[in-house]
């Protein structure tokens, strides 16, 4: 099993970056979600720079929002700054796109993207918008094509599944195992309690809560009736809805998986924290992990969140070494 982490593009990512590098995780993804977070290629040159082992990847990147060759140039530029630690998780854009108001692409043109890119990096022409386009920098400019990063498939379901058999080297997930794929990375939150300390301490709140409330954030855009069936989810609707319809998707995405906003507070239970996060004493934050490699997880990606990121890189760290 694979212990890789995640973090949103910012300020001290760079030196969470090293720390990560350091304690000997295996990876550093950052998220893709330019509404939230700073520019995901911006950062992982930094930590390209700053760095030495350490693989750096995009989880996920979100095809309606670069060009092909953009895209395809960014990966390449990232490669030529640390050769073979490059990894690139693309997926259909759920909270990226929900924070612009948009829905989650279709996987049939995600498939394409997909497609579009590997062939650019390959050194082939594609046509795109119904122009042909190509790689063509000059010599020194970027790494000679063909250019060989692992592209990752971020899916859930049957249709994106089948792309990621069709054109990734691997699957990112956030349900568990697919063990037909060799690379299976998995995202997991929350918190290694110290022995004896209460689900319900202040510190667990910052540091699991954000994980907590996602769970509401992605369930009312799925479906805003399904949060009715979660505590405190009638009442966090009826006043989420008192937000003009135009405007309420930024209302939802406030804070996401970096804290707890006002309105979403009160959904925090250490009841809540310990079912729906990887958040426990090390014994049992360990049996999720074993469970996780048991049903095909290849990777976790860990993200840890609250205000001492150092701290919940080392316990859990620690947790899965033990």
């Amino acid at each position: 099993m694979q212990i890789s982490c995640g973090f949103p593009p910012g300020r001290q990512v760079v030196a969470h970056a090293r720390i990560a590098e350091q304690i000997g995780y295996e990876r550093v993804w950052l998220y893709d979600s330019p509404a939230l977070y700073g520019d995901v290629w911006m950062y992982l040159a930094l930590i390209a720079e700053a760095t030495d082992r350490v693989e750096i990847g995009t989880a996920v990147l979100v095809p309606s929002l670069r060009h092909p060759l953009v895209q395809a140039s960014a990966i390449a530029t990232l490669e030529s700054l640390a050769p073979g630690r490059v990894v690139v998780a693309i997926g259909t854009g759920f909270t990226a796109r929900m924070a612009l108001g948009q829905r989650p692409m279709r996987w049939a043109d995600v498939r394409t993207y997909i497609a579009q890119v590997k062939a650019l990096l390959d050194g082939e022409s594609v046509v795109v918008d119904g122009a042909v386009v190509k790689m063509i920098p000059s010599r020194g400019m970027l790494p000679d094509r063909p250019i060989r990063v692992p592209i990752i498939v971020a899916a859930n379901g049957p249709v994106g599944l089948e792309v990621a058999r069709e054109l990734g080297d691997g699957v990112m997930t956030i349900f568990g195992g697919v063990p037909e794929f060799d690379w299976c990375s998995l995202l997991a939150y929350g918190t290694v309690l110290d022995p004896g300390e209460s689900p319900d301490s202040e510190r667990v709140y910052a540091a699991a809560g954000p994980g907590l409330a996602v769970l509401y954030h992605g369930s009312y855009e799925a479906d805003p009736a399904a949060v009715d069936g979660l505590e405190g989810g009638p009442e966090w609707r009826a006043e989420i809805e008192l937000v003009p319809e135009h405007s309420r998707h930024l209302a939802i995405h406030e804070d996401h998986f970096v804290g707890v906003s006002e309105r979403d507070r009160p959904l925090l239970s250490g009841e809540g924290i310990k079912t729906f996060t990887w958040t426990g004493e090390a014994a049992e934050v360990r049996a999720r992990l074993d469970g996780a490699a048991a049903s095909g997880v290849t990777e976790v990606l860990y993200a840890p969140m609250g205000p001492d990121i150092e701290r919940e890189l080392r316990t859990f760290m620690e947790m899965a070494k033990a």
